[in-house]
């Protein structure tokens, strides 16, 4: 049974007033259940917008991010040696510019180019520095795991990955 897709983050009147500056995002992800942990599912028209919901899928779990505002930007490069060690390594370098790094937390991502050739993903995110007073805590994600990881390219592009909370 999936998790529904609105997480109650017990807003503060601040908090729904910068929600409602802001156009709603489209959400092209879900959340799964799975033991002890919480498995993304997220999809795309292209394998590039599936890539960025998974990560966008990721962030949400930690916090609102419609109460985020698009004030700085960040660019993220990874790379790996398949499609899994890339969505694995791009999850990975974003958790790490939220978690130990810059605390920068995004409102949007958009992936500019995925090298299916030589495994490298290019990436920018809209977004400021992660603060408890103007956004509300979820749950902290810990790693992006390898566990039942799944990269489709079909008809509609999707990604599955757990990650560890």
């Amino acid at each position: 049974m999936a998790l529904d897709n609105y997480r109650d983050y017990n807003l503060t009147e601040d908090q729904k007033a910068l929600k409602a500056k802001y156009a709603p995002l489209q959400k092209k992800y879900e959340y799964l259940d799975h033991t002890a942990d919480v498995q993304l599912h997220a999809w795309g028209d292209t394998l590039e917008e599936a890539f960025e919901q998974c990560a966008m899928a990721m962030f949400g779990y930690m916090t609102d991010t419609e109460t985020v505002e698009p004030l700085d930007s960040i660019e993220v490069e990874a790379e790996g040696h398949d499609m899994l060690s890339l969505l694995y390594h791009f999850l990975d370098e974003w958790l790490y510019k939220f978690s130990a790094e810059d605390f920068f937390v995004p409102r949007e991502i958009k992936v500019l180019s995925i090298d299916r050739i030589r495994f490298k993903v290019r990436s920018i995110g809209w977004g400021e520095e992660f603060s408890l007073l103007k956004h509300p805590q979820g749950t902290e994600v810990k790693a992006i795991t390898y566990s039942a990881m799944q990269v489709h390219e079909d008809e509609k592009p999707e990604v599955f990955v757990i990650i560890d909370i």
